[in-house]
């Protein structure tokens, strides 16, 4: 009985598939948050806060603030954040703005910032629920809620240039803070990123 002997190319060719399978596995590092990295020049996480907090910043160069505290005994303004509309080309974490202009307000401690109107549904329903199953000493009165006095509304646009592997992106943040009574535009903001991308020759 006679053994057969496997040919050695093959099982070479074999190793090699199995090393070039393995190299090619995904890799994942854990970064810092608020670390800029641009993997397709398009919005990311670092363009929504570092426009936030310009345009916060911007609006706090203007009088308004000082102006109504002066007319209203120095209270605090109340503003809320309204629509802000994605009027580019691309899909942007609107919500995460929003929330990052909460938050640059927030932590300016300058102005009060007012839930947002589907925050304030929730809200409602929870203390209407009190009033009912609640003790006495824990439940929140209604008709309490603090009012706002300006409304935070805005857009984003973009303008897309590509050539070949080149491209120019540029976005355009424009805001504007209107008062509720009399829908006047107290301050109006603008901010804008122009990216320029350059994709790899293709080697064959």
């Amino acid at each position: 009985m006679t053994m057969q002997t496997v040919p050695a190319r093959p099982l070479v060719l074999l190793a090699v598939a199995a090393l070039a399978f393995g190299g090619c596995a995904r890799q994942v590092t854990r970064i810092a948050p608020e670390q800029a990295i641009d993997l397709s020049g398009g919005w990311n996480d670092v363009d929504s806060r570092m426009v936030a907090e310009a345009l916060i910043q911007q609006s706090f160069a203007s009088n308004w603030v000082a102006e109504h505290m002066r007319s209203h005994g120095g209270d605090v303004p109340a503003v809320v954040v309204g629509a802000v509309r994605n009027r580019s080309m691309e899909h942007i974490a609107v919500n995460t703005f929003v929330n990052d202009l909460e938050r640059a307000y927030v932590n300016s401690g300058a102005v009060q910032i007012v839930s947002s109107g589907e925050e304030r549904e929730e809200l409602r329903d929870e203390r209407q629920d009190q009033q009912d199953f609640a003790s006495a000493p824990t439940r929140s009165a209604l008709g309490m809620e603090l009012g706002a006095a300006y409304m935070l509304q805005g857009e984003i646009q973009s303008i897309e240039d590509r050539e070949g592997r080149r491209r120019v992106v540029f976005y355009q943040v424009d805001l504007s803070l209107v008062e509720l009574e009399s829908n006047n535009r107290v301050w109006v903001g603008q901010h804008k990123i122009k990216k320029y991308v350059e994709n790899p020759r293709v080697r064959i």
